[in-house]
């Protein structure tokens, strides 16, 4: 592989058949950090968190309001081209289904409404991802995007989260890929998708005003919870095994109550968050609030309100162990499943002494002889490979519901891990028999669309210096321009970064 090939594939989303080769590679991928635009027009085309999260919070007043409405058919709310739960691109909301009889089938005809709308809102954001990505000028910095909201990973299992899984990449990770950690830290777990994701916004302090006057009553169990506390240690900062204990946990969870969402959701969370704020803003809940000083890994965090948790978010992201945690995974992303030791070092030591600074730590990455080596280092993704192969293409816009289905098809659903700790990034979770088999048949269809392309002609363009004799002779041998093309996207140095 040359330099050029590294730059466009390995730190790029893959070549443009229809653009030059960068002459300077390493200067093209520097200049990026200075270009970059973190709103480009496909990405202000998707829903935002604002508009889901008002069809959220329509849908949570009907559920109330089903509550109280024995035997009454609810009025599910139709929304016209300006609503916020319409699907993207449609003329006006569909009519609701048909309500049977009955609080729980009408509850169930209100969900499938909110899922239908949610569903249309995730189409349109993995299209108008894709769609960017196609024709990115900057495609250095969007793999930076993608590896950020991976490693800040939201899955869109829940109702809450279908629509606003998206939203989270857009408006908490493009705006602050080239700031600091501790701001894209800070802008993840306030985001709307990251706090009902993790179930932050039902988190109630026992010892709060809401919290006692619940327990006073005793008709219902409410208490903390830590689940984005602990995902904050173990996953986005310091890693597991790194000092902190249980205890700690609890004490950040009980720090960060009161982190919650205006206008969406359930429970004590949602009725102490009030009328503050729009639909899905961040608000901070006083009265869910666990009052008092903290105690976290040895620090003492006074009562301050929402600024407590802020505080120790401040410290732990610039910690030592996160810097060693973070830098591995940008490490292991970029030069291999198993990183070297000395790129993470020298990433490591970036981190530390910027405070955190991203486009510092870029740079380091881009001096680093660890992330040229010749040889492939990775290998694709689905995400990746469809990119890349729809940019080798000349692809300029990409359809959301093909996008969405071809992804499921492949195994990487945007924005749908299943888990917090994201999708992997090793070979051997995307290189099964199973898995390459649906990538030929992808590869089959991406050729059988594409008119006359010369695979041949094409494949150095796109992997400049990187073909190799036994590619370049197979593709001779094949029988037809489609047979060659979906042979190309499917050899070993298209496969590989």
């Amino acid at each position: 592989m040359t330099k050029a090939s590294i730059a466009l594939n390995r730190f790029g989303l893959g070549a443009r058949g229809d653009q030059p080769t960068p002459a300077d590679p390493l200067g093209w991928l520097t200049r990026q950090l200075t270009s970059y635009d973190p709103h480009p027009d496909p990405i202000a085309a998707a829903p935002t968190s604002a508009t889901v999260a008002a069809g959220l919070a329509d849908y949570y007043r009907q559920q109330r309001a089903m509550r109280v409405m024995q035997g009454n058919r609810p009025a599910i709310p139709a929304r016209g081209a300006a609503g916020p739960m319409q699907a993207p691109g449609a003329p006006g909301m569909a009519p609701p289904m048909p309500v049977k009889a009955g609080q729980d089938d009408a509850m169930k005809q209100a969900r499938q409404f909110a899922q239908r709308a949610g569903r249309g809102d995730y189409a349109g954001a993995v299209g108008a991802r894709a769609t960017n990505a196609l024709v990115t000028e900057t495609p250095f910095v969007e793999r930076l995007v993608y590896f950020w909201a991976n490693h800040f990973a939201v899955s869109a299992d829940k109702l809450e989260l279908i629509g606003l899984s998206g939203t989270l990449e857009t408006e908490a990770i493009r705006p602050h890929v080239l700031g600091t950690f501790r701001d894209m830290l800070v802008a993840v777990e306030q985001h709307p998708a990251m706090l009902l994701y993790l179930d932050q916004a039902v988190s109630v302090g026992p010892n709060s005003p809401r919290g006692l006057q619940i327990a006073a009553r005793g008709n219902r169990k409410v208490g903390l919870n830590e689940n984005l506390a602990r995902e904050i240690l173990e996953l986005h900062t310091l890693g597991v095994r790194t000092g902190y204990s249980q205890a700690d946990v609890t004490e950040f969870a009980r720090a960060m109550t009161g982190w919650t969402v205006a206008g969406i959701g359930r429970g004590p969370g949602a009725a102490a968050a009030g009328t503050d704020g729009l639909p899905g803003d961040f608000v901070f809940a006083a009265p869910i609030h666990e009052p008092g000083d903290r105690t976290i890994m040895g620090k003492r965090y006074p009562a301050g309100g929402v600024e407590q948790a802020r505080a120790v978010l401040q410290d732990v992201s610039i910690a030592p162990a996160t810097a060693t945690h973070v830098m591995t995974k940008l490490a292991r992303h970029f030069a291999g499943d198993t990183p070297p030791p000395a790129l993470v070092a020298r990433l490591q030591a970036a981190f530390l002494e910027s405070g955190g600074d991203l486009p510092t730590v870029y740079r380091a990455l881009i001096a680093s002889p660890e992330a040229w080596v010749e040889r492939p280092l990775k290998f694709k993704t689905p995400w990746e490979w469809t990119i890349s192969a729809m940019r080798a293409l000349n692809v300029k816009t990409a359809d959301p519901q093909a996008m969405v289905g071809l992804l499921n098809q492949l195994g990487q659903p945007t924005w749908k891990p299943g888990q917090p700790i994201g999708y992997d990034d090793i070979a051997a979770s995307w290189a099964g028999p199973d898995a390459m088999l649906r990538r030929v048949e992808a590869a089959e269809r991406f050729a059988s669309r594409a008119a006359n392309v010369d695979a041949r002609a094409l494949a150095p363009k796109v992997l400049p210096g990187a073909v190799s004799p036994a590619t370049q002779t197979a593709l001779a041998n094949c029988e037809s321009p489609a047979q060659a093309l979906a042979l190309l996207l499917v050899t070993p140095e298209f496969l590989r970064r």
